[in-house]
This record gives structure tokens, C-alpha cells and sequence, in this order.
């Protein structure tokens, strides 16, 4: 497997979460064979897997942000649990469920009725207080045709200074971080294919320059990486950023407008070329700890799917 066609053979023995995703971005199938791809999502492999696992009431495990029985013992023994309403949506997403579909929009009804957020108890489309989730929540709620203008006006208000936001400005921080960043810029750009405002667009551009002014992983005043996991590839990424989830958010958003790649994403692009196995593909550094309804990896150091389809659109979006 040293070729990209035996690289995108491995890719098409896989789920249709993957398949249709390799269809239309790699070897540029016809929209009516991808499409009819994607359909399975909803009831073949993982989406269907993750779909029996929902509440009649619409949620995942009982609630919004942690499951219903949720201990926090459990948190620090185990880790952070991933198979609450928020993070199966945003799963449901990444595996490409169809907004349109019958099951999709039956779930966003039965949410908007049903779930209430944990931290102050508001209706699950009207957000809470945090970026980091607020940004997650705009993006499924925009993909899957909920109204989010509400939250999206409230993370357009509380944009910093420096142009990105944190989800810990309530406690005081005054500077934007990496990953509140990434997950409201990638709620922004889905909000703007449906609906987005001149206000959006303007907040938007400028959480884009806070990375790109930072090569996507530098500090700003040392030049030093500002984390060392930023250049580790993560799946699922849940809140956590990585270069290649952002460059994987700016090679949408240049489909999205058209716009020319920006020069100073070269760093990040260099990065994942040089990450790249003997065999064609590339590993699942780590993972985050925590319950999960199942894995959709072969484990941490092994060549991963998902990692290996989103550097492989990254690249070829850029080379091209």
C-alpha cells in the first residue's frame, strides 16, 4: 500500500461514513454515486450503529452534555464521557448523516423539544454559555437545519480582542485559544452556507487571521509551538485541536468562497507531508480518554482512516 490508489483502495474497504467522503473528495465520483453512498450512512456501519443507541426523546445516553447516570468519580477515573447528546450529533456529522433525511430532521425536532443543557438548563438550540460548546452546537444545529442564529449572535458578541475566543472569558481570559477558535470558526463557516450574516462573516475572518497570524500551532510572541500535541493527529477530535483539523476547516472554507490558499498555511501543510507512513498512509497519534458507544479506529500508532482521508483532501486541495 505505497500508492495512492492502494491508499484510496484501503480507504473504499471501510464504512460509508468514509466511502462517500473518499467518492467526492478524492477521486471526484458523480454527486448521484456519492450521494447514494452517503444514504447508507443512515442505516449501514457506524451511523446506524450510533443511531440505535438514541433515545426516544431524541438525546444520547439522557442528556445534553453528560449522560443522564452521569458520576463525576467517573470523569477522573476514566475520563471526560463522549456519549452524550452534544458529541454523538457532532459524530453524526463528521460520518456525513443526510440533513434531509426523515431520522435527521425527527432528531433535531425531538432535541429542540426534549433537551435541556446541563449547566442552566436552556433549550438545547439556544445554546449555553460556553464558546467552545456553543460552537460545536451551531455547527451540528446549522448542518442539520436547526435555527442557531441566537447562539451565533451571542459568539459574534464575544469575540476577544485578539480576534479568536475562549471558552474560559467567563473566568477572566482576556486571550483567544487554539481550540475555542477552531470549534466556532467551524460552527461559523457551516452557519454561513445556510444563513450567514455580514457580522458572522466579519467575526469569522478574523478568528481565521488569529490562526493564520500563528502558522496554525505558533506562539505569536515566542514563535515556539504552543503546544506540542497541536502537531499530533487526533480522532475524534471532540473540543481539541490539531493543524489538520484546521487545515481541514480552511480547505472548506476556500470551497466555500473561493478564496486562494493562504500562504502561511504552508508550515502546517509541510508538517503533514513529513507524517506521512512508508505505506501511504497516516497514524492516529492519540486519542482522548473517556467512554465512548464504540471506536471508529484501529487504536493509537496504527494507520488511521480518518486521518489518513482528511490529510489526503488537505493535500490535494492545496497541491491543486
Amino acid at each position: 500500500m505505497t500508492d495512492s490508489g492502494s491508499v484510496i483502495d484501503w480507504l473504499l474497504d471501510s464504512d460509508p461514513s468514509i466511502r462517500w467522503q473518499v467518492m467526492r473528495d478524492l477521486i471526484d465520483a458523480p454527486e448521484p454515486e456519492w450521494a447514494a453512498e452517503r444514504a447508507k450512512v443512515e442505516t449501514e456501519g457506524w451511523g446506524a450503529r450510533l443511531l440505535s443507541y438514541q433515545d426516544e426523546d431524541g438525546q444520547w445516553a439522557g442528556g445534553s452534555f453528560v449522560p443522564a447516570d452521569f458520576d463525576p468519580c467517573e470523569w477522573q477515573e476514566r475520563g471526560q464521557p463522549w456519549t452524550a447528546t452534544t458529541f454523538s450529533l457532532s459524530q453524526l456529522r463528521e460520518f456525513g448523516l443526510d440533513p434531509a433525511s426523515d431520522r435527521a430532521k425527527r432528531t433535531v425536532e425531538l432535541i429542540g423539544a426534549n433537551s435541556r443543557w446541563d449547566e442552566g438548563g436552556q433549550p438545547y438550540w439556544e445554546g449555553e454559555v460556553e464558546e467552545c460548546i456553543n460552537g460545536r452546537t451551531v455547527a451540528d444545529g446549522a448542518y442539520f437545519g436547526a435555527d442557531v442564529s441566537s447562539i451565533v449572535d451571542r459568539l459574534v458578541g464575544e469575540r476577544l480582542a485578539d480576534g479568536g475566543w475562549n471558552c474560559e472569558r467567563l473566568k477572566g481570559s482576556v486571550r483567544s485559544s487554539f481550540a475555542s477558535t477552531i470549534n466556532v470558526l467551524e460552527g461559523l463557516l457551516e452557519y454561513e452556507k445556510v444563513a450567514g450574516t455580514p457580522e458572522s462573516q466579519k467575526a469569522r475572518r478574523s478568528g481565521e487571521e488569529y490562526l493564520l497570524e500563528r502558522n496554525l500551532f505558533r506562539r505569536l510572541g515566542t514563535g515556539e509551538p504552543a503546544d506540542e500535541r497541536f502537531l499530533r493527529f487526533l480522532h475524534p477530535n471532540r473540543w481539541r485541536y490539531d493543524v489538520l483539523r484546521a487545515l481541514d476547516y480552511f480547505r472548506f472554507s476556500a470551497m466555500l468562497t473561493g478564496a486562494d490558499p493562504d500562504p502561511r498555511l504552508g508550515e502546517a501543510i509541510g508538517h503533514v507531508r513529513s507524517r506521512r507512513l512508508e505505506n501511504g498512509t497516516w497514524p492516529l497519534d492519540w486519542s482522548l480518554t473517556g467512554p465512548v458507544w464504540f471506536e471508529v479506529d484501529d487504536g493509537q500508532g496504527q494507520p488511521s482512516r480518518w486521518v489518513t482521508l482528511r490529510a489526503m483532501r488537505v493535500l490535494r486541495w492545496w497541491e491543486s
